[in-house]
Order: C-alpha cells, then sequence, then structure tokens
C-alpha cells in the first residue's frame, strides 16, 4: 500500500525546499501507475541529490524507494536490469557478487539509476562516457498511467529518451551493459605544479582509466591529482614518488584538505574491485546531509587549457566560496540531452558552501568567463543559464521539447524550472 507523507523539506544538500504539496511512496507497478493516471503534476523524486528545483512538482511527488531493486542480470546479453529508483551502490554491490561491473561510477554512490542517469550524472576517464550511456533500455509510466518500453535496438529515437530529465515520464526500470568485474588501484598526488598539468594535460588524464583533479583554483599548485588505475587495460602500473613535480601519498586523503578520509574509497596503490575504487566514497557510507553546493560546467575538451586558465582568473571571486573544485574527463555520447552530446570533454565541478546568494551572484561570472567555450552545466546542479542560453547548445534541442510535448502535452511532468530552462516559457 502507498504511504503519502505530508510534508518533504529540503534536499540532500540543504539548500533547496521542495514545493510540492505531498509525496507518495508506491509499492507497486500499479499503484504508481494509478498515482500517475490520477494527478494533475507530478514528477519522481530520487535520492534528493539535486541542487536545484528540477525534482519538484507543481503537484505532487512519487518515491521509487518502496519498490523492490528486482535486479536480474543477463548474462548472455551482457545487461543488468534493476528498479529505477535503486542506488548504485545497492546496484554495485549486487552485480560484484555475480562477477560483474558497470564501466564507471559517480564520484557518490548513493544517488538513483533514474535521477543519475536522467540528469547525465557522468564519473571520469577519457574513454568512459558519463552513467546514462550505459543504458540499454528503459521502462516507463506516461501522463495516463500507461507502461512503456523502449530500447536501444528498437526505438529510432531511444537516445532522447535516457536523458530526459524526468519530462516524458516516471521510470519504472533501467537495463544498463555490464561487464566482468576488474580490479582498479588508486594512487593520490598532491601539489602538482599548475604549469605542468596544463602543458601535460592529455598525457596526465590519459594516464589511468579514471582522473580527478582537485583545487580551489588558488596558487601555483593542483591541490590533489586521483587517478584510479585499471588493472590490465595496457595504462601504466607505475606511479613512482613524484610525479610532474607532485608528490605521491603516503596516507589516505580527502578531497577537501583537512578532512578525515575514513569514508574515502582506498588508496595507496592497494587494488580492489571497481565498486570498491570507482567512486570516491565508500558504499557503506551515506552521509545524511550535504551542507553545501554543487555547479558543474561541462565543454568540449580541446578548450581545456583555456577554460582552466579563465577559471584560475576568476579565482578571487570563487575561491571564498568554494570547498572544492574538481576537474573530470568524459567521452562523448549521442545522447540528445546529455551536456557531451557528440564531443568529448572536460567537466568544471564546484562544491560550494552553503551560500545561495553568494553561489547565485558568481555563477553569472562564470558562465561569462565560459560562454566562449561553449560550456553546458549540469542538469541537476545550480546555474543561472535559461532556455534561450542552452538551446544553442544542443543540436537536438527542440527534437527533444517536442518529443516531450507529444508525450505529455498536458504538461503533467513539467514544472517552473523546465519551462524556464528547456522550454522557455
Amino acid at each position: 500500500m502507498t504511504v503519502k507523507q505530508d510534508t518533504l523539506e529540503w534536499n540532500w544538500a540543504g539548500n533547496y525546499s521542495y514545493g510540492a504539496t505531498e509525496i507518495h511512496f508506491p509499492t507497486t507497478l500499479e499503484e504508481l501507475r494509478s498515482l500517475v493516471a490520477g494527478a494533475s503534476a507530478v514528477r519522481a523524486l530520487g535520492s534528493r541529490h539535486s541542487f536545484n528545483s528540477l525534482a519538484d512538482s507543481d503537484g505532487v511527488l512519487v518515491s521509487l524507494t518502496a519498490l523492490e531493486p528486482n535486479i536480474r542480470i543477463d548474462a548472455e546479453a551482457g545487461t543488468v536490469t534493476a528498479s529505477a529508483g535503486t542506488t548504485y551502490g545497492v546496484l554495485a554491490a549486487e552485480l560484484k557478487r555475480q562477477g560483474y561491473a558497470l564501466h564507471n561510477l559517480a564520484s557518490l554512490p548513493h544517488i538513483s539509476i533514474a535521477g543519475a542517469i536522467a540528469t547525465a550524472t557522468h564519473g571520469s576517464g577519457d574513454g568512459n562516457g558519463n552513467l546514462a550511456t550505459a543504458v540499454v533500455g528503459l521502462s516507463f509510466v506516461d501522463a495516463a498511467g500507461g507502461l512503456h518500453t523502449v530500447s536501444r535496438q528498437q526505438t529510432p529515437d531511444f537516445a532522447a529518451y535516457v536523458v530526459g530529465l524526468g519530462m516524458l515520464g516516471i521510470l519504472t526500470e533501467v537495463t544498463l551493459r555490464i561487464e566482468a568485474d576488474f580490479m582498479v588501484a588508486q594512487h593520490v598526488y598532491t601539489d602538482l605544479p599548475w604549469d605542468a598539468v596544463l602543458e601535460n594535460f592529455d598525457d596526465l588524464t590519459s594516464r589511468a582509466y579514471s582522473v580527478s583533479l582537485f583545487t580551489d583554483w588558488r596558487g601555483d599548485t593542483v591541490g590533489q591529482a586521483w587517478f584510479k588505475q585499471r588493472q590490465g587495460d595496457g595504462r601504466t602500473e607505475e606511479y613512482p614518488a613524484s610525479l610532474l613535480g607532485g608528490t605521491a601519498a603516503t596516507a589516505q586523503m580527502h578531497p577537501l584538505p583537512g578532512v578525515s578520509a575514513v569514508n574515502c574509497t582506498p588508496q595507496l596503490g592497494v587494488a580492489g574491485n571497481s565498486s570498491d575504487r570507482l567512486s570516491h566514497f565508500r558504499m557503506d557510507y551515506l552521509p545524511s546531509s550535504g551542507n553545501e553546493i554543487q555547479s558543474e560546467y561541462l565543454l568540449p575538451r580541446e578548450h581545456a587549457r583555456a577554460a582552466i586558465t579563465a577559471m584560475r582568473q576568476l579565482s578571487a571571486i570563487i575561491s571564498p566560496l568554494l570547498l572544492v573544485a574538481e576537474i573530470r574527463t568524459i567521452a562523448a555520447d549521442d545522447l540528445w540531452l546529455s551536456p557531451n552530446y557528440g564531443r568529448d570533454g572536460i567537466g568544471l565541478h564546484f562544491t560550494w558552501r552553503l551560500d545561495q546568494g553568494g553561489v547565485e551572484a558568481v555563477l553569472p561570472l562564470i558562465e561569462e568567463a565560459l560562454a566562449p567555450f561553449d560550456a553546458r552545466p549540469h542538469w541537476g546542479k545550480v546555474f543561472s543559464s535559461e532556455a534561450g542560453d542552452l538551446a544553442p547548445l544542443y543540436p537536438k534541442f527542440d527534437q527533444f521539447t517536442a518529443l516531450a510535448k507529444s508525450l505529455d502535452p498536458t504538461g503533467k511532468f513539467r514544472n517552473d524550472f523546465l519551462n524556464r530552462t528547456v522550454l522557455g516559457q
């Protein structure tokens, strides 16, 4: 039986208070279909890790957390199917138990599959597409309560559905491509000189399966470089005491200087299953609150050095508000509203202090500095761009909005955020 909760309160980060009137927790697919059919406005709420109003509704919200994960592996097809509300931590643990893995994971494993793919949340790696690129099939409830299934093999416009922002329906199940489990060893270096990083940027990011650079944009050095080395993939397994002027860490590190690393995934070159290394934070650690705000901009890889230089030049206004920034690389994909549609890219991620007004004041300056590089914002994080700014950056933008209107003509799955940033209303 569905359980209704009347008060929603805040998102995980504590920077947004939901405005929906109530939230429902259906325990069966039929309950979900009935709820959607009977609502005038409804959206799905994942793990509350969006930092803006994307997930909110002008009516009611539904959470899929009461539905069983129902994880099924098809070894012959090389896929896994699970309830859309399943978290990556739960899914990765079951895959590991059966000897399989996903190609990549986000830095925090506690996010839901549906929320991550709907916003093109990514992980890192020169050759790794974002998490949504593993999707080969989707099932969803439409505005009338009908159940639909689309697949990469059989649906001509499948690439429109994956990064759907919740506008096309309520996802119920997701089928993902998987592979045999693999081992990863994580190495951390501190204080790499910026000059060396920029001069050797391509070599640096291609050195490991997944690479992250952490900085506060001040000074002459990058605070930390994390290398997630996939064993046996042909890349070097040599991580000397010094690399590009940086020093190998001799103790576990947290991305935030001075913070205990007890909840970070194991480092120091100790190999482990991919699910225990690709995320920055451990699967068994669930932070109850973020006390932070996040923004991120993704841009073509060829602009990496110029964009990084532009951010360093803004350090005087960025750094006082910043907890830490992260630079990652992501491979191109064909998903219509993915920030990496049609281009290999880099992500410039900002973890801000919990100062909504201060962050909103600096975002237009950051976006102005990144505008020459066709930077696309992460859909689930805080940005100031609207539909007029975003449409020219996505070749399939108009086709997506047309599809959304055809599937949901009355706007049941829309809200003010989507009207402003996607539909231009």
